[in-house]
């Protein structure tokens, strides 16, 4: 009942834990290479995503904007002329006719009431820009709340650990520095997972002739960390824009998105979960439904590194299995 009625609270804890990990991490990549103290480090490193995001929006910010609003005008045409070909089709009124309304479709038989899915995915795109200006408190909050749980990381573990009765304190702290270790690796493979996928991707629309390959591209990678589900949010767009270049163009930028998501689940990922995390597929995907179900849509984007986090605790918790137990 707490998780259900605090999940905001508590998604938002969350993210504040994974962004003083990765603030932790990057700090302490320089004290061991520049043996510099954990305060200077920490400092160079909050200078260096400042002066970057910084760098970014004052070069790229524009650009950034106007790719996204002509990649939403771009849908919206798409749409309408992609449901202008399905009416003036039999097989096509019939997808319409069945298709649910939040779909696009005419289910309810009104067309007055009719969805426009590409305004759906188009609004959807540029609503989650819309969103963080919206919620610029709550990142904020996040940022700053990961800031100062990295600045005295101890601080707060030690305060944690109070709560716990003395003869479990040495086990409960072997669990939160395995959860740490855990959270660490999987942002770090996490974000090279992207980076490929998002690189190859534009790469790939730039050479096949489709429009906004950077936009795209960007797209893509952000899709990427939400694992298996992102993969296909990230292709849709893509798919919209080759439509008017023709059959082939279509049947390409598809087959472009199954190699690099062939690539990526057959390739990359099980090399970077060599150093990294090493989860299931199936509960993966399962722990998408489950905390998506319970934590709206931030359960779903965080559902991977809750996953990873709960699997080391719970295999800290659990004995092995022996030979003979073993299925």
């Amino acid at each position: 009942m707490l998780i259900w009625l605090l999940g905001d609270v508590l998604m938002v804890v969350f993210a504040s834990v994974l962004c003083a990990v990765v603030l932790h991490g990057l700090s302490n990549i320089l004290v061991r290479h520049l043996r510099l103290s954990y305060g200077w480090a920490l400092g160079i490193v909050v200078m260096a995503v400042l002066c970057s995001g910084a760098f970014l929006l004052w070069n790229s910010g524009p650009s950034i904007a106007n790719e996204a609003i002509r990649l939403q005008e771009a849908l919206r045409q798409q749409e309408a002329a992609l449901r202008t070909a399905l009416k003036n089709d039999p097989t096509g009124q019939m997808i319409l006719k069945y298709l649910p309304t939040s779909m696009g479709g005419q289910q309810n038989g009104s067309e007055s009431s009719l969805a426009s899915l590409g305004s759906r995915i188009a609004g959807s795109m540029t609503g989650m820009l819309g969103s963080a200006f919206g919620a610029l408190g709550t990142i904020l909050v996040v940022l700053i709340a990961g800031l100062y749980f990295a600045m005295s990381p101890a601080t707060y573990a030690n305060g944690m650990l109070r709560l716990i009765p003395p003869a479990k304190r040495p086990h409960m702290r072997s669990l939160v520095l395995r959860a740490g270790r855990t959270l660490w690796a999987w942002v770090a493979g996490q974000s090279l997972d992207m980076l490929v996928v998002g690189s190859l991707s534009a790469i790939g629309l730039w050479f096949i002739g489709v429009p906004l390959p950077l936009a795209l591209g960007v797209l893509a990678g952000l899709c990427n960390f939400i694992p298996y589900i992102g993969a296909i949010m990230g292709a849709v767009p893509a798919l919209l824009l080759a439509l008017p270049l023709g059959t082939r163009e279509t049947i390409m930028v598809a087959v472009l998105y199954s190699v690099i998501q062939f690539f990526e689940g057959n390739v990359l990922a099980p090399v970077i979960q060599r150093h990294a995390v090493q989860m299931p597929p199936a509960l993966t995907v399962l722990s998408q439904t489950l905390f998506g179900s319970i934590l709206g849509f931030p359960g779903l984007i965080f559902a991977s590194p809750l996953t990873a986090v709960l699997l080391s605790i719970l295999d800290g918790v659990t004995e092995e299995l022996s030979d003979t137990d073993r299925v």
